[in-house]
């Protein structure tokens, strides 16, 4: 299985972001220590995905990242990422991992320590938990599960956690303490002014 980051980038595609902008500032912070997650809008096509999720596998290789895929698992495929992340509205981790194949890195969303018991027995290789904070960068989310709920997670499987929902560098040091492996990040450095320096913050309050 593919080595895993600690710091997890989800691109943000929305009106008047630059995702290769940021990607490219994370990756001369965080080098291989950055997992890329692409994740494009709802009504983003196959082809828009592709061209992005390519762009990013490129930024990727000379730093030896991981790119992941969210949901379009035949896109992940085609530009030859490290593997995809599927949540709870998207194909199924069984078969996500039989897509994939079972080289592949694959990520779950869960939120408590039954569903992620059940992704980690069906193949998931890491879980990203939360929502841990209200984000506005997503819609439709559940209720907010704080530390207390990563930990719940953390201690019922053998996977990594990433916890992920609207997590700051300050926050960091309170969720490794419940047994988080990393953060997954979006508004924390797409909305950043200077997104290197926001990574390397987050890096280093992954790793004191």
């Amino acid at each position: 299985m593919p080595s895993l980051g600690r710091l997890h980038l989800i691109t943000d595609s929305r009106p008047g972001r630059d995702p290769l902008a940021v990607v490219r500032a994370a990756l001369s912070a965080a080098r291989a220590e950055l997992v890329v997650q692409v994740r494009v809008e709802d009504d983003a096509t196959d082809r828009e995905t592709y061209d992005l999720a390519s762009r990013v596998v490129a930024l990727c290789a000379p730093y030896r990242a991981r790119c992941l895929v969210n949901d379009r698992l035949h896109v992940a495929l085609a530009v030859d990422a490290a593997g995809g992340h599927v949540g709870a509205d998207d194909l199924p981790v069984d078969a996500a991992r039989r897509v994939l194949g079972p080289a592949a890195l694959l990520g779950a969303t869960a939120r408590d320590p039954g569903t992620a018991a059940v992704a980690v027995a069906a193949g998931a290789s890491y879980l990203g938990v939360g929502p841990c904070n209200a984000t506005t960068t997503k819609d439709g989310l559940p209720a907010p599960i704080g530390v207390t709920g990563v930990r719940a997670v953390a201690e019922a499987v053998d996977v990594p956690v990433v916890a992920i929902g609207g997590v700051t560098a300050a926050q960091v040091p309170a969720l490794r303490a419940a047994g988080a492996y990393g953060v997954a990040v979006v508004g924390a450095l797409s909305a950043a002014a200077d997104p290197a320096r926001a990574t390397a913050e987050l890096l280093k309050a992954l790793t004191c």
